[in-house]
């Protein structure tokens, strides 16, 4: 099975370096350059007991790659995991931007059926926000409301 992991901290990168130990294949995506850069050599950006062994060897077994492009990530997956951080919010309760700004970008990238998967601590109700987020009619009205925007900002 081809999976993506989109985030490579202690939630993502555990989880695709066990998806991939099970037989999958596996790129692990994250926005961080220097960080793919980093785990590409086979260094971890954290310590976890027996994690820098699991990703040695899917890596040289060809299973576990690393990567900071996310549109070509999603092409090529079936299951996408959404591993992000979900820092706490002013009030305390889970910021789930980044959560739903990949969802989004997940969307933009598809090109056809995927299984989304929310592996982020999240709140109860957050898969139907994805849902919502990465709906093309919602991506429609962003799109035709950034090209307006850019289309009005050309004409001054």
């Amino acid at each position: 099975m081809k999976i993506a992991v989109i985030g490579t901290g202690y939630v993502g990168l555990v989880a695709g370096a066990c998806l991939a130990e099970s037989g999958n294949d596996v790129v692990c995506v994250d926005n961080d350059q220097s960080k793919v850069r980093t785990l590409r050599r086979g260094k971890m950006p954290f310590y976890e007991p027996g994690l820098e062994e699991l990703v040695r060897r899917n890596r040289q077994e060809g299973r576990l790659t690393f990567t900071a492009t996310l549109p070509r990530a999603v092409r090529d997956s079936a299951i996408i995991f959404i591993a992000v951080g979900t820092p706490p919010g002013e009030d305390g309760s889970a910021d789930l931007q980044q959560v739903l700004d990949v969802a989004r970008d997940v969307a933009r990238a598809m090109n056809g059926y995927k299984v989304i998967v929310a592996k982020s601590t999240v709140p109860v109700g957050t898969n139907a926000k994805i849902r919502e987020a990465s709906s093309p009619s919602v991506l429609a009205a962003a799109s035709w409301r950034l090209a307006r925007k850019s289309a009005s900002s050309n004409n001054r």
